[in-house]
């Protein structure tokens, strides 16, 4: 009989309570609680979207292909058919060389953007063209046996599988057609007839979902299932459409689709439903409903793009779907700093092992400054001049704070060395309630903050090591906001400024700050971690104190778990999204706690559980 070693690869080890260094999976032997144990990620519960960056072109009843970080949109509809072909790259579309057919209601197939085939449409008349797509340039390849569009489809450019759509004058047909990388041939026919209907799969492993049958114009819930040869009928959508797209690049066992119109109405829909080989179930809605879109990706990660939001309204809006069973992250409790304050100056390059907090207030401002070793806080030499609200940059051997509340807005710089604070050239403009971010102490930006009460600001000042310049100002002046980042490479989010809290997000790229994606949570008082292109935001206030974080992915926010402790005020101290939140105001008062986000957190199970 085979050992446990044998097996795993390595022995079970003894160790006295739970064991950090243990692997998802790995068993060991709690030698305190003489348990067997072995831990597990925590997932995500259930999928949900978020946004992704906009299509150049809002359109309709176009085709998408590829992958959630390498998809295709092509052909569609404004006023008139278009050639149009958009590339996706995880956060941005790119134009790119034109079909050499511009056509509607087109149908296509691939799981990257650099190999896709494109099919069928409408301009004036039902179209048989095929294109091949390279990653470069369409090149004309031969010809469906039928023109047709509204078709649904699966595979790849080497093996695809074309089934139902329209044909003239105006009927739904069953057929399906096979393509070989060279040839179009007919294959056995789906069990219903019908048009704009989705696919997802392969030429082995398809699947067949929803669509409508003309001229009758019945709208249809019927899904079906392809194993190399027949198609065979499942279990229906929860909620039967058409127009609808699926994650192209999934399978007959696992599948996504979402959007569409419903028969009464007809209603453009947000529904997502998931497929899981045997039915469907409801999952969080898309945000912006819509027909007539485009979808890529697999089941656990899709896109949805572009579309008509109304009739004759198009959207360029793309969503990005992350589904259930992802590992998420977690605050954990770690030990806490030595004296309670909220609004500190911390260090934006630092570590989870190596950090300071400088300043804050307690019933009063602070000079206080306590350092992080990965595991205590020590108090070390103070500021110069006690305040709070100011912004942090740095290391903590190479450290800066700036501006701030000393009684009135402070212009006040000082740097650190790890030892001692020496006051540093001063910053143009008074202001508190301001954020910054940088490297080190020669290299830090400041933005955004408030004179007083009554009034925000929306300059820029950037610092050399020897002066501060004033440069190009935020778009939406703000004051209690935060920013990552270093000065060639930050993000600002949050704040306020009337009509009160903001979900505002600016991105600097060394010389202008250009809008992106909002925030979920309009908040003030906000803190976050991180070095682009990723980064968090957590805590704050929307009017009453919460623990909300969020993460960016370069694109857009989503969602995470909260912190432990709601709380206004806190402090940033690293580089890394793997960071901590120190210290802050939770009402009644100020705090000690600090929390450390793991990045992802796991479960840890007796053996006999």
């Amino acid at each position: 009989m085979a050992t446990y070693k044998e097996d795993v690869g390595t022995a079970v080890t003894n160790y006295a309570g739970n064991n950090p260094g243990a692997v998802d999976g790995e068993l060991w032997y709690d030698s305190t609680n003489k348990d067997f144990k072995y831990q597990y990620p925590n997932v995500t519960a259930a999928g949900s979207w978020r946004t992704g960056g906009s299509l150049n072109t809002a359109r309709k009843d176009a085709a998408g292909a590829g992958l959630y970080n390498s998809a295709l949109y092509f052909g569609g509809y404004t006023t008139t058919a278009l050639g149009d072909t958009e590339s996706y790259n995880g956060t941005s579309w790119t134009e790119l060389n034109n079909l050499n057919i511009a056509r509607s209601l087109i149908s296509g197939t691939g799981h990257s953007n650099t190999a896709v085939l494109a099919f069928g449409g409408y301009i004036g008349t039902h179209k048989d063209e095929t294109e091949l797509w390279n990653g470069t340039n369409w090149t004309e390849v031969n010809d469906m046996t039928v023109g047709k569009y509204s078709q649904g489809t699966c595979g790849t450019t080497t093996a695809a599988l074309a089934f139902g759509g329209n044909v003239p004058p105006n009927d739904s047909v069953a057929q399906s057609e096979t393509w070989n990388g060279t040839n179009w041939s007919e294959g056995n026919d789906l069990n219903t007839a019908r048009e704009s209907l989705a696919g997802t799969g392969s030429t082995t492993a398809g699947l067949a979902i929803g669509g409508e049958t003309s001229p009758a114009g019945t709208v249809r819930g019927q899904t079906e299932s392809y194993n190399g040869t027949n198609w065979t009928e499942v279990n229906d959508l929860n909620t039967a459409r058409n127009r609808l797209a699926a994650s192209i690049a999934g399978t007959n066992t696992a599948a996504l689709a979402f959007g569409g119109l419903s028969p009464s109405g007809p209603t453009h829909q947000a529904l997502t439903e998931l497929w899981n080989g045997t039915s469907w179930s409801e999952q969080n809605d898309l945000s912006s409903a819509r027909r007539s879109l485009g979808g890529a990706g697999i089941s656990t990660a899709a896109l949805a793009f572009g579309g008509a939001i109304s009739n004759p309204t198009n959207t360029a809006a793309t969503e990005e779907w992350t589904g259930a069973g992802v590992p998420v992250g977690a605050w954990a409790s770690v030990n806490g700093v030595n004296t309670a304050r909220q609004g500190s100056m911390g260090s934006s390059s630092g570590t989870l092992t190596a950090s300071f907090l400088a300043g804050g207030y307690t019933t009063t401002n602070v000079a206080n400054t306590e350092t992080w070793n990965g595991t205590n806080w020590t108090e070390v030499n103070d500021i110069n001049t006690a305040r709070s609200t100011g912004g942090g940059a740095g290391t903590t051997t190479s450290g800066l704070i700036f501006s701030g509340d000393g009684g009135s807005p402070s212009t006040s710089s000082e740097s650190f060395n790890g030892t001692n604070w020496t006051a540093t050239p001063s910053l143009s403009t008074a202001r508190r309630n301001s954020a910054g971010c940088g490297a080190s102490n020669t290299s830090a930006l400041a933005f955004g903050g408030n004179p007083n009460p009554s009034s925000q600001n929306n300059e820029t000042e950037l610092y050399n090591g020897s002066s501060w310049t004033e440069v190009n100002n935020l778009n939406t002046a703000r004051t209690a906001l935060s920013g990552i980042g270093i000065v060639t490479a930050a993000l600002a989010f949050g704040g306020e400024a009337p009509p009160g809290k903001q979900v505002v997000t600016e991105s600097w790229n060394g010389t202008n700050w250009t809008e992106v994606n909002d925030l979920n949570t309009a908040r003030s008082s906000i803190a976050g971690n991180g070095l682009l292109p990723t980064a968090q935001a957590y805590g704050g206030t929307t009017g009453s104190v919460v623990g909300n974080t969020e993460d960016w992915n370069g694109t857009s926010w989503a969602e995470v778990n909260d912190l432990n402790t709601a709380r206004q005020n806190c402090t940033k101290a690293s580089a890394s999204t793997l960071g901590l939140a120190v210290s802050g105001n939770s009402p009644p008062g100020n705090l000690t706690a600090v929390e450390e986000w793991s990045g992802s957190s796991n479960t840890i199970k007796v053996l006999s559980d």
